[in-house]
């Protein structure tokens, strides 16, 4: 079995991890994760890197953005390798959020079912395709794009 060197390659982390050697630059450009530089200019990764982009690939799947992800990675430590309690702090800070998610598809999907029964997909009434569409009390068209004197 072999181990990891202290520092890794862009190479390295992209085949550990399995994020494109691109994206991990542009995580970088984010400030998700850092890298210092060889002589050569060369990014060089330490290890705990594999996690942070677990944690980041998790986070994706979820349905968090990356702003929301680098919001939170902020609050980990920088000078060592996030433990298990830095990782269930985050997790049950995002709790509130998921089951708002899970319960808004879970919404959608029951009146999916519903309206595919019905077939209209009208955009004026369609609660699917126009949920909670308060403008239409304004009346059909662009309303707040209309000169006031139009709008009755």
């Amino acid at each position: 079995m072999s181990t990891l060197p202290p520092l890794l390659t862009i190479g390295e982390v992209a085949h550990r991890s399995g994020v494109a050697p691109t994206a991990l630059r542009f995580y970088e450009q984010r400030g998700l994760i850092t890298s210092t530089r060889t002589s050569g200019n060369q990014r060089r990764f330490e290890r705990a890197v594999l996690r942070r982009l677990a944690f980041i690939r998790a986070a994706q799947r979820v349905g968090l953005s990356l702003d929301q992800v680098a919001e939170a990675l902020s609050t980990l430590p920088t000078d060592h390798a996030p433990g298990q309690a830095d990782w269930s702090r985050l997790s049950r800070s995002w709790r509130d959020e998921l089951d708002a998610r899970i319960d808004g598809l879970q919404r959608l999907r029951d009146r999916l079912t519903d309206c595919i029964g019905c077939g209209c997909l009208s955009l004026r009434t369609c609660g699917l395709n126009n949920a909670e569409d308060r403008m239409a009390e304004l009346g059909p068209g662009a309303p707040v794009l209309r000169p006031a004197a139009d709008q009755s």
